[in-house]
């Protein structure tokens, strides 16, 4: 089950944190992965790397492009690319509210749509959004990543709905703090210590559990799933 051979997988923000695990992963299953990142580097499991700024969208087409030229189509896109700027609100300053959305919200569209067009006209495809448990409760100083992953949803929702037809699937995966690089950092201290004693399964998750939901809403066996979020968030949520 869930094997991805044949299958031509592009996934953003693959340099590092959860898109190279999810880029090593979907290769592992088979599938022949087109890293893209800002950062030049992309995992070695990737038989492919390619520079894309996803807020951009002459970037974007350019990405896409050069994937299709190099591997003949697109069967699965990882929308994974994403930042975080913390503030209260009362001090967030715009540049930074629009800059999260810009690359988080935006640039999931316009990869969405760029890939999606293509997908549609082939008649079919998988898309998966990193949104995050952000996009169903409030979180301190995380104003503008809770909006920009609550939109993530609309948006998820609303492909779904309009590419289910052609067989296009559209799913989002929404993680709760995951022990990446850069999680351990921003939350090894006692705000992570508070919060991790809020979720029912007592840790925080890891890339691998991560990938693992992303390569399931990639495979065949998928193929009923669409507009769903799936949480990955050891019951954070529920309360």
């Amino acid at each position: 089950m869930f094997e991805l051979t044949g299958k031509v997988a592009l996934v953003t923000g693959a340099a590092s944190g959860i898109g190279a695990e999810v880029a090593r992963v979907l290769a592992a299953r088979g599938a022949v992965v087109a890293g893209a990142d800002l950062a030049p580097e992309v995992p070695d499991a990737c038989a492919s790397g390619h520079r894309v700024d996803v807020s951009d969208p002459e970037s974007v087409q350019n990405c896409v492009q050069d994937v299709v030229d190099r591997h003949g189509r697109i069967d699965v896109l990882v929308n994974s690319a994403g930042i975080v700027r913390l503030a209260p609100a009362t001090d967030i300053g715009v540049q930074d509210w629009q800059l999260t959305l810009n690359v988080n919200l935006t640039g999931s569209f316009l990869m969405a749509q760029a890939v999606g067009r293509g997908m549609v006209e082939q008649g079919g495809g998988r898309i998966i959004n990193l949104a995050s448990q952000a996009a169903s409760v409030g979180l301190d100083q995380h104003v503008a990543y809770c909006a920009s992953k609550a939109g993530i949803m609309g948006m998820t929702r609303t492909l779904a709905l309009e590419w289910g037809p052609s067989g296009v699937t559209v799913n989002a995966v929404s993680p709760t703090v995951v022990l990446t690089e850069l999680g351990r950092a921003a939350w090894d201290n006692p705000k992570g210590d508070a919060h991790r004693a809020e979720i029912p399964a007592g840790r925080f998750a890891e890339p691998e559990e991560i990938a693992a939901a992303v390569t399931y809403l990639a495979s065949d066996e998928a193929a009923m799933v669409n507009g769903t979020e799936l949480k990955v968030d050891g019951g954070f949520t529920i309360r």
